[in-house]
């Protein structure tokens, strides 16, 4: 219905400018050359179709001569003259394309096709052009209309602007093999990826076993009581994606200010307490010490907002231009229930909380990267006798964001209810279990991260330091802190030891 009308109003701006004397922008002789091409050499039509759409063509008959192409593309046919004639005869679209004659008369327009993917491009700038002029002229009939709210106005032209300038005009239906087609193509290069990993990765190894890194177009919920360290675990995250794999990120915080995401990440980066991030009482060593490790993090591809209660309009307009000129590839929220709802329905909390949820996972879907999204936790986990492991009940505020996240992930640390011993008698301090509770593509799954207070970060556990294990508990690709030792022998010598017990100014 949608695409209809984009068609109809298409329609409606040509004859318009036709009228008054203006000619939509079109390159009818390239397209004659371009479905002639296609005709001639076997294999052309593949460069195109990774270019054009069949409304990228001007005229109507180019348009089912495409349609008719690409059909017979798909289910592996010969594309040529004989069997494009045939596939629209089939159709009822021969004479419709103005006859058999026609169709031969193409491939008489062009004598080689090594210019295919040339001439291709220019129908698909001609196409952007007009599609323009529809949006423009859309957006003016809309913005003339009292009856619309001035934010979905907005929202409209930012939505069908960013579909222009993403490249992505329409998503239509598809036929199977189509879609197997692009399945394979991804499954052949994640097999060559020595990380076995498919999606954005969150640097640790334990949960990108799980995950096989964050995938595209997911809704992953990271949920927890207060204090348990939800924004320390999505920050060192954040950190592991832009400074090890240089993947450019996006995070909103609405409870903490960009500075103070900052200093929280100084202080992992540096090892340096937190008490002296923020009194700036550093000895000489330190600050070398500070300049030296925040380099690579200064140079990160991450982007911070801090508006406090964002509303959904704001945060899609806002991802759409990070997609668009940096190309982000993870957006994280922190948190869910902060955000602020459609005015229409405030005062309602779970349906507002609903709405909300359901537009986080519709722009995951949008903008095609995975978005993490921080949820609380409400309090009958601390009420519970006995096991304080959350559930997916324990979910506050909405049974919605169940239903909508791909991944819910739990984060539990024993230590932080007085448990200080695990059922084996191991000590529970600085460990942390992410338990994944939901995992709609996956496993479902506990994994054991470390904690360090001190940094407010998390990191892989160091095997080395728990209880021999036999041959079969042994988990796989663990690395025994090699990356780690490697790091600190980069860090420049100075006169003092910063790993002793007896030097009080030692940064660690």
């Amino acid at each position: 219905m949608e695409q209809k009308n984009k068609y109809q109003i298409s329609k409606k701006v040509q004859q318009i400018n036709e009228d008054m004397g203006r000619v939509p922008p079109q390159a009818v002789e390239l397209e004659e050359a371009v479905l002639g091409a296609m005709m001639l050499e076997k294999g052309a039509e593949i460069s195109v179709m990774e270019i054009l759409t069949v409304d990228a063509f001007y005229k109507e008959a180019h348009q089912l001569i495409y349609r008719a192409i690409m059909k017979l593309s798909q289910s592996y046919q010969a594309v040529d003259i004989l069997t494009v004639t045939e596939e629209l005869r089939k159709s009822g679209d021969l004479e419709k394309v103005g006859g058999a004659f026609y169709v031969t008369q193409l491939t008489s327009r062009i004598a080689s096709a090594s210019n295919i993917e040339f001439h291709a491009r220019i129908i698909a700038q001609k196409y952007i052009q007009r599609e323009l002029i529809r949006v423009s002229s859309e957006i003016q009939n809309r913005a003339f209309d009292v009856s619309i709210d001035v934010n979905d106005l907005l929202d409209f032209s930012e939505r069908e602007l960013f579909e222009i300038a993403s490249g992505n005009i329409k998503n239509e239906t598809v036929p199977i093999d189509a879609v197997i087609k692009k399945t394979l193509k991804l499954i052949e290069e994640a097999g060559k990826r020595s990380d076995g990993l498919s999606g954005v990765p969150s640097g640790f190894s334990s949960l990108d076993r799980v995950t096989s890194g964050w995938q595209k177009s997911d809704m992953v919920v990271v949920a927890a009581r207060p204090s348990m360290g939800k924004t320390a675990f999505v920050l060192s995250m954040m950190r592991n994606m832009a400074v090890d794999y240089k993947q450019p990120v996006a995070l909103f915080s609405l409870e903490m200010s960009n500075i103070q995401i900052v200093n929280r990440l100084i202080v992992g980066e540096t090892g340096l307490s937190h008490d002296k991030i923020k009194t700036g009482k550093l000895q000489d060593y330190e600050w070398k010490q500070l300049e030296y490790k925040i380099k690579d993090l200064s140079e990160a591809p991450i982007f911070i907002d801090d508006t406090p209660a964002i509303s959904l309009f704001e945060l899609r307009a806002k991802c759409r231009r990070l997609k668009t000129q940096f190309d982000i590839q993870m957006v994280i929220i922190d948190y869910l229930q902060l955000m602020s709802g459609p005015p229409e329905i405030r005062g309602n909390r779970e349906q507002e909380v609903s709405t909300i949820s359901r537009g986080i996972k519709a722009l995951a879907k949008e903008l095609n990267v995975p978005i993490i999204a921080l949820s609380q936790l409400n309090r009958s986990v601390e009420m519970r006798g006995g096991d304080k492991r959350p559930q997916i009940s324990d979910l506050r505020e909405s049974g919605a964001i169940e239903q909508d996240a791909d991944i819910v992930i739990f984060i539990h640390r024993p230590e932080r209810f007085g448990i200080l011993q695990d059922e084996e008698g191991n000590s529970t301090k600085g460990k942390a279990e992410i338990i994944v509770a939901k995992h709609r593509n996956g496993e479902v799954t506990d994994v054991q991260l470390k904690f360090i207070a001190e940094q407010a970060k998390f990191t892989d556990v160091d095997y080395s330091e728990l209880p021999p294990l036999s041959g079969d508990d042994i988990p796989v690709n663990v690395t025994f802190g090699s990356k780690m030792n490697e790091e600190m022998n980069q860090i420049p010598q100075h006169n003092f030891d910063p790993f002793s017990s007896n030097n009080s100014t030692a940064p660690f």
